[in-house]
């Protein structure tokens, strides 16, 4: 069997396209039906085409959610576009909803008059029941302000794949290629792309070898899905994205923890240093560990440890022998790795920890993003135990983070914390990938045999100690979590001592201001309000702040990637402005950090619906905050 799809022309007949700058699409259905694999190939064949994107993946929070509730809908979402785009979208273009419980949890951000293409066989009198819906709202008139495209995809996907001898629910699982099939169509996307994939993932040499029909069946539905489109009625146009103008250079498409694998990979390359990962396996850093443990060939060591605790030992007892010791984790993972964490503090040994933020408190939304992390780094843990943390503002920045975190734990001598979110972590974006030959090679403190050897003396310019391998002769010392005597190493209880220690601890990691880079001004130097943002929430708010100067107001823009220390010109950036306003996906923990650090008043944006921003809302209320003041 073969799908020949070769001579399908762009535009096979007379209907309408049009030009359009940029589209948001939803794909939204059932965790089965394969929402993800949809998205991704539509992302994927976006990317190759040259448009600028940025996908946000939205995943059911409970595994075993019963199918066809709400509680279960997966759904990714993709804003491709011929311009510069820092965000996923606001209010969408096209909503692809496979069932009723899809409508239902995704329909209130469709656009008035946007598209939705629904699967009719999902809105039977039993899905509409487990949806909870009081009606069919294919039936009862609550989408006509939409542009409907009713089709009974399912069945077309099993007329379409029946010469494969696929039958039954392994047929009706082609259904989601159906549906790429007619969005490629709609939006002009090549399907070579797909059909590759299709041949690599389910080809002669996978495991799926025995079974041809399954790469067969999804490419026949692939096409069937784009010919449908192309021939009925119910598609009137298709639309054309153009290439957007990006920097000359090689892209590829990336996920923040995709970014964050290759940026550990890199540093450990840059410094030499053997990288040894320990994780618990939890949402939604998993793939951090999925992602390195495929790099072997890098000498990479990955462990799977039993519990948090055990993984962040792990990564210390790496850091003890030489390694780039690195742990990662959620919130509820952070709980639990504090004091490990303090022991950090205490050894003085490079260690990183990222934590990618998700909804909380506990176990709370482990699918869903947040930003409220923050404090507990910062603070949670017994004793003045001061270490950097860093935040990435994007998914590809998290490679550009990874390489900094490192840097600075290996020259400081410090664990350092990492933040990302899980929006930036799953969702994607063109990377230009750097020239690894441009990236600085990193240094090391690590002490050399025969030099004279105190296990807390300080470099006089980073105040790091030595860093001493075991087994090596002459730098015999004493380790632990016990207080140190300062310069010796030794036990010391002494109150003299440990003010000293402290201090000492706290001037290193406060000097590392002097060796990042200063906070800048984006908009207006001097106008109305500065915003101040950090990690995650970047896009949104700086095209927020863009739209609302091009509006009339006058807004200036920091956004900060070290939290602390914060840039040491932080502060008088903050007191050249009257108005300082802060939006973050939290109850106002960065607010509280600039308001006790500056002694300043500061207003502040706060959202933990377990989305990021919309563009729309912060630009709202970004007015309504500067008309409420005047």
């Amino acid at each position: 069997m073969s799908t020949d799809v070769h001579n399908i022309p762009i535009f096979p007949n007379e209907k309408s396209h049009i030009d359009v700058d940029s589209v948001t699409i939803r794909f939204a259905g059932d965790s089965g039906d394969g929402m993800q694999i949809t998205g991704t190939q539509f992302t994927d064949a976006s990317a190759i085409f040259g448009n600028d994107l940025a996908t946000m993946p939205d995943f059911p929070a409970e595994i075993r959610a019963p199918a066809g509730t709400v509680a279960g809908v997966s759904a990714y979402q993709i804003h491709f576009s011929s311009q510069d785009i820092k965000t996923p979208g606001d209010d969408l273009n096209v909503l692809v909803a496979m069932n009723a419980a899809a409508l239902k949890a995704n329909i209130i951000d469709l656009e008035e008059g946007g598209i939705l293409l629904v699967d009719e066989a999902g809105f039977g009198e039993k899905d509409i029941e487990k949806a909870e819906m009081k009606s069919n709202p294919l039936e009862d008139g609550s989408l006509d302000g939409y542009r409907v495209i009713k089709a009974n995809i399912t069945e077309l996907t099993i007329n379409a794949v029946k010469e494969t001898g696929l039958k039954g629910k392994s047929a009706e699982l082609c259904k989601n290629f159906f549906t790429l099939g007619m969005m490629y169509w709609l939006y002009d996307r090549p399907l070579n792309h797909t059909l590759k994939w299709l041949d690599e993932k389910y080809g002669a040499k996978t495991k799926y070898k025995d079974k041809p029909e399954i790469a067969e069946s999804n490419k026949r539905a692939l096409t069937a899905g784009y010919n449908f489109a192309d021939t009925v009625e119910l598609f009137t146009s298709h639309y054309r994205v153009k290439k957007a103008a990006l920097p000359k250079g090689k892209y590829r498409k990336i996920s923040g923890n995709e970014a964050t694998v290759f940026g550990l990979l890199t540093a450990s390359q840059k410094s030499g240093r053997p990288l040894f990962y320990g994780s618990y396996p939890i949402t939604p850093a998993s793939d951090i560990l999925h992602g390195l443990s495929k790099h072997k060939n890098f000498g990479v060591i990955t462990f799977q440890a039993e519990d948090e605790i055990a993984a962040i030992a792990s990564a210390i007892g790496s850091a003890y022998a030489g390694g780039l010791g690195v742990t990662a984790t959620s919130g509820p993972g952070i709980c639990l790795k504090l004091e490990a964490m303090g022991l950090g503090v205490m050894t003085e040994l490079p260690l990183i920890i990222v934590d990618v933020q998700r909804g909380g408190p506990s176990t709370g939304l482990p699918t869903k993003t947040e930003q409220s992390d923050l404090l507990m780094v910062m603070f949670g843990r017994s004793g003045d135990s001061p270490l950097p943390v860093l935040a990435a503002k994007s998914p590809s920045d998290c490679f550009n983070m990874a390489v900094e975190a490192a840097r600075i734990a290996l020259k400081y001598m410090t664990p350092v914390v990492l933040l990302s979110d899980g929006y930036i972590a799953n969702g994607s974006e063109p990377w230009l990938i750097p020239d690894h030959a441009a990236i600085p090679e990193m240094k090391t403190n690590l002490a050399a045999t025969g030099e004279s050897f105190q296990a807390y003396a300080r470099d006089p310019i980073t105040s790091a100690r030595k860093w001493a391998i075991p087994g090596t002769p002459g730098l015999e010392h004493r380790i632990g979590g016990l207080e140190k005597a300062r310069n010796t190493g030794a036990v010391a209880y002494d109150p003299e001592n440990h003010q000293g220690m402290t201090n000492e601890r706290h001037a290193k990691i406060a000097g590392i201001a002097n060796d990042i880079p200063l906070a800048e001004i984006a908009g207006h130097k001097d106008g109305d309000a500065l915003v101040v943002s950090w990690g995650g929430t970047f896009g949104t708010v700086s095209t927020a702040i863009e739209e609302c100067n091009k509006a009339g107001l006058k807004l200036g823009h920091v956004h900060l990637n070290y939290l602390n220390p914060f840039p040491k010109n932080l502060g008088e950036i903050l007191a050249s402005f009257e108005r300082i306003i802060v939006p973050e996906l939290n109850m106002g923990q960065l607010r509280m950090l600039l308001g006790g650090t500056f002694g300043i008043q500061i207003q502040g944006i706060n959202q933990v619906r377990g989305k990021p921003f919309k563009v729309s809302y912060l630009a709202s209320e970004l007015h309504r905050i500067l008309e409420t003041q005047k």
